[in-house]
């Protein structure tokens, strides 16, 4: 085990209820990020653990908020964090700091329990999930940092989670929590490559590497074989 974040006396996440580490995001120098939910306002935020330390917050959030994904721009030296419970997209400095509102708007919030949710930067955009919406989401990040106007790329996929580009332009992978995991090609149109037949329970991420598919079923559901599945991106 790398490390252990400190535990709150009495968890009161929202939605959850329970201790939550959402998103993670590596530096070039080893240092992590995750984001961290308790309900607590001591608690509630960015951590880092850097190599050979521990953990420390960086950046608090609001404790009836829910940060979920995390993106890291080595370049600006910032972080972007989703809130699912908020439903807008924080920014703050890598080396800690004030987290501030970068983007806000209907696309991000939830309708009924989460709305945005995975978080990726790519190509000079902030890519996100809407998990009740169904929908993926692109922000242009400006020449000054600031948020653009927030667009819907792709449609009709109910509790979708974390994603992962594939490496071909802007296709991507997106893991949904009700059993699939489904290819989102450039022009939104989207078919699943992996279900339950595949061994699939709950899958809430996915990570591609020289051609390999990593997915975590979570089983957060079922409680039953949570495990990780192999595949290869078909070229």
């Amino acid at each position: 085990m790398l490390t252990t974040l400190p535990a709150p006396a009495k968890a009161n996440t929202p939605n959850l209820g329970r201790a939550f580490v959402g998103g993670i995001a590596r530096a070039d120098d080893g240092t992590l990020y995750v984001t961290y939910a308790t309900g607590t306002a001591g608690l509630t935020g960015v951590w880092a653990v850097r190599p050979g330390g521990r953990p420390h917050r960086i950046a608090a959030l609001p404790a009836d908020g829910l940060p979920n994904g995390l993106a890291l721009d080595p370049r600006a030296k910032q972080l972007y964090v989703t809130d699912s419970v908020q439903g807008v997209v924080y920014r703050l400095p890598a080396r800690g700091g004030k987290a501030t509102v970068w983007a806000k708007g209907k696309q991000l919030e939830p309708t009924t329990f989460a709305g945005a949710n995975g978080l990726k930067l790519h190509n000079g955009f902030i890519w996100a999930t809407n998990l009740d919406r169904g929908t993926v989401l692109r922000i242009p990040v400006t020449a000054s940092g600031t948020a653009g106007k927030i667009q819907v790329r792709a449609t009709g996929m109910p509790s979708i989670d974390d994603f992962a580009f594939t490496g071909h332009g802007d296709t991507l992978l997106a893991a949904r929590d009700d059993n699939q995991v489904d290819l989102v090609r450039p022009n939104g149109t989207h078919s699943a490559v992996l279900t339950p037949a595949d061994g699939l329970q709950t899958p809430t991420s996915v990570a591609v590497h020289e051609g390999k598919v990593y997915v975590p079923s979570a089983a957060y559901l079922t409680g039953k074989d949570p495990n990780l599945l192999i595949a290869r991106v078909d070229r």
